[in-house]
């Protein structure tokens, strides 16, 4: 086995890879997760992460 069969297999094994983490990520089971993921910075913080920035706030103050 010489290095010119190695580095094909190196890149057939990184081409199936690819394609599937492609087939992952457009999997249209994954669209809920995925959108509930792409809404997190939009999300409304929680009662505790507002009590603990209001906590921390007015130390700094």
């Amino acid at each position: 086995m010489d290095i010119g069969i190695l580095r094909g297999l190196g890149t057939v094994v990184v081409f199936v890879a690819f394609i599937a983490l492609v087939l992952w990520a457009y999997n249209g089971k994954r669209q809920k997760s995925f959108d509930d993921a792409a809404n997190l910075p939009f999300a409304d913080k929680t009662e505790s992460e507002e009590r603990d920035e209001q906590a921390s706030g007015s130390k700094s103050e």
